[in-house]
């Protein structure tokens, strides 16, 4: 497959980079005496799952520099409460109905899908100083804010066996804080060491996000074997040891839980696009098992360049090829704009630059197809959201779509997707300049 051989040298690169020899103990506060973390908050309603986003957010701000070389001063500080009014999953809005509410209940949890969809969206995050408001919501969008984009979130995870614990160390040494989650219980705590350790045979559920920041081999917990990760809390300073505390590499769901266990935010940096398309607002709501090749249909709003092409993969080490079209009869896309090969190494969402920009003309018509080697395409429907960190029940968030905005291929037939659920559409967004 030519898209293969055009990603054999990044995974190379990526398969050196795990190879090397990492530390015993790591800590993300005190780097060669430098602080990528940034300072411990206090969490007002169930919005743990929007500080642990923030906090990874903000570590990568850090350690990439990208806080300071922006404009910004002093430490990474973003707005969670924006994130926990405007995520688009709540009763307070819900862009895909009208009246737009209807889902989850606002300051009552959420999860790292939810911000994801939010992040992919463009609609965040925003500066505290910008839209930090828990009591009433803050403006959606204003003049005034600086929006940081994600290009990158990953779903890792250290294994059954911790098989895979060094790419997640590799992660926060190359990427910074980590949101990770566990199952609160103080049966599970132990105040006097600091540390936390839920057993696998314990049938509780995730219910609290933190996030990772460090790690020591040799801490020992309640578990029968040393090794911990440096959590990061949002219970305030009084709490635990000045706000953190230890969890163990054998805990049931941190480090590991599918979704919540270990999510990597890479690449963050101020908004440089103008317009996000997209037809699937709430993201990644499941997966189309066995479909290769997908593609989304947009109509340009103005005279713009289409710079990027944002997508999910759903295994590891997926091969990719990003085409941009001008015409598509129906049985066949056609005329071929621009191209993008590569190869996305985790489960998770990417963000790619085209390699030759598509000029668009307002009202033009442009294909954004893109082919996965592996996995099956992501996309987004109508359903329950199931880890409602904080909150209660398994509400069901409704998406809608229209007839001839996403298709896939079946031996050798494109298919609309709404012919399979009239509120599905592939999570693949076209970004414009």
């Amino acid at each position: 497959m030519r898209i293969a051989t055009l990603a054999i040298s990044a995974f190379v690169l990526w398969v050196s980079a795990m190879a090397q020899a990492l530390p015993a103990q790591f800590d993300l506060r005190n780097v060669q005496g430098k602080n990528y973390v940034s300072p411990i908050k206090k969490q007002s309603g169930g919005t743990c799952w929007t500080h642990g986003s923030m906090a990874a957010l903000e570590g990568n701000l850090l350690l990439t520099g990208v806080w300071q070389s922006s404009g910004e001063s002093g430490t990474a500080d973003l707005a969670e409460y924006h994130l926990d009014w405007w995520n688009g999953f709540n009763q307070h809005y819900n862009a895909d109905l009208d009246p737009k509410t209807g889902g989850l209940t606002v300051h009552q949890g959420g999860d790292y899908r939810v911000a994801a969809a939010y992040f992919a969206r463009g609609d965040g995050a925003v500066r505290d100083e910008d839209g930090q408001s828990y009591n009433t919501p803050p403006k959606q969008f204003d003049s005034g804010y600086k929006t940081y984009y994600v290009n990158h979130i990953e779903w890792l995870s250290v294994g059954d066996n911790l098989e895979s614990i060094d790419e997640v160390k590799q992660a926060i040494m190359d990427h910074g804080v980590i949101g990770t989650a566990l199952t609160w219980s103080s049966s599970f705590y132990q105040s006097s060491s600091k540390t936390f350790y839920q057993p696998k045979t314990s049938s509780s559920d995730p219910n609290h996000a933190v996030a990772i920041v460090g790690w020591d081999d040799n801490k020992k917990t309640k578990a029968s074997q040393p090794g911990a990760w440096l959590v990061k809390n949002s219970w305030g300073t009084s709490w635990g040891d000045k706000g953190y505390f230890w969890i163990s590499y054998y805990d049931k769901v941190a480090g590991i839980h599918d979704e919540m266990g270990a999510v990597s935010f890479k690449g963050v940096e101020p908004l440089k696009y103008e317009r996000i398309y997209s037809h699937d607002y709430h993201g990644w709501r499941d997966t189309k098992s066995g479909v290769t090749e997908a593609m989304n249909v947009f109509t340009a709003e103005s005279a713009e360049t289409l710079s990027a092409v944002s997508f999910y993969t759903a295994a590891k080490n997926v091969v990719y090829s990003i085409k941009i079209y001008g015409a598509f009869d129906g049985q066949k896309p056609s005329e071929l704009l621009s191209i993008r090969d590569g190869m996305a190494a985790q489960i998770g969402f990417h963000t790619e630059e085209l390699n030759w920009p598509v000029a668009l003309s307002a009202g033009q018509k442009f294909y954004v197809a893109v082919e996965l080697s592996h996995g099956g395409h992501p996309f987004d429907k109508t359903s329950n959201v199931p880890l409602l960190l904080g909150g209660g029940g398994r509400p069901i968030v409704e998406s809608k779509s229209r007839p001839g905005q996403s298709f896939y291929l079946s031996q050798g037939t494109w298919k609309d997707l709404y012919s399979d659920d009239k509120s599905a559409n592939f999570c693949i967004k076209g970004l414009t300049r």
